[in-house]
C-alpha cells in the first residue's frame, strides 16, 4: 500500500517502519507481509549463502536497502554484496550486489516484480534469483537474459543453493 503524499529520499531514510518499506520516486511503498513459506525460504537461502560467503569477503544480507537510483530504494529479500556500505551511506548498499534474491509473495504482482528485476539489472546486478517458495522453482536473471529453474537448484558463478531440503522440511516439518 502506498502512502499518498510525496516524501523526499532523506525523509524516507530517516523514517522507521514496523515492516520496512521501499522508496519509489517520492512514494513510500510498503511491501506485502511475507507468508510463513516466504519467511522460511528467505531464511534458508540467506543462511546457505552466508555459509558460502564465509571464505570470501562477501556478505549475505536479508531485507537490505539498496539504492538503485537516487529516487529509488529497493529492499532485497536476500542479497550478496562484496563490500560493506560506505560510511557516508550507513546501512545502504549503493553499488550493485553480486546477487539479489526475491521470493514471491501471494500478494505480490507480476508487473511490480518485473520493475524490480529491471531496477536491479539497470544497477548492474549480475545475478537475480526469483523463487516461488511453494514449488522451489523460479527464474535466474542475468544481463544476458533469463532462464527457468525447475530442479530447485539456484546457481551463480560463485554460489549454489538447493531448495530440496527446505521444501522437504516444509512438507514434513522435519529435515532428513
Amino acid at each position: 500500500m502506498a502512502i499518498a503524499e510525496l516524501t523526499s529520499a532523506e525523509q524516507y531514510l530517516r523514517a522507521r517502519f514496523e515492516h520496512d518499506a521501499e522508496y519509489l520516486e517520492g512514494r513510500i511503498v510498503e511491501r506485502p507481509m511475507p507468508s510463513f513459506e516466504h519467511s522460511y525460504i528467505q531464511n534458508f537461502v540467506g543462511s546457505r549463502l552466508e555459509e558460502q560467503t564465509k571464505s570470501s569477503r562477501s556478505f549475505a544480507l536479508t531485507e537490505q536497502r539498496i539504492r538503485v537510483r537516487p529516487d529509488r530504494y529497493r529492499l532485497a529479500d536476500v542479497c550478496v554484496v562484496d563490500q560493506r556500505p560506505a560510511p557516508a551511506d550507513p546501512g545502504i548498499v549503493t553499488s550493485a550486489p553480486h546477487l539479489c534474491v526475491e521470493i514471491l509473495s501471494p500478494d505480490g504482482d507480476v508487473p511490480e516484480m518485473l520493475r524490480r528485476i529491471d531496477d536491479y539489472l539497470d544497477l548492474g546486478v549480475p545475478w537475480i534469483w526469483v523463487i516461488d517458495p511453494l514449488s522451489g522453482q523460479g527464474q535466474v536473471y542475468t544481463q544476458s537474459g533469463a532462464s527457468r529453474v525447475k530442479d530447485r537448484i539456484f546457481k551463480t558463478d560463485r554460489f549454489t543453493v538447493s531448495l530440496a531440503e527446505a521444501l522437504a522440511h516444509l512438507d514434513t516439518g522435519q529435515v532428513d
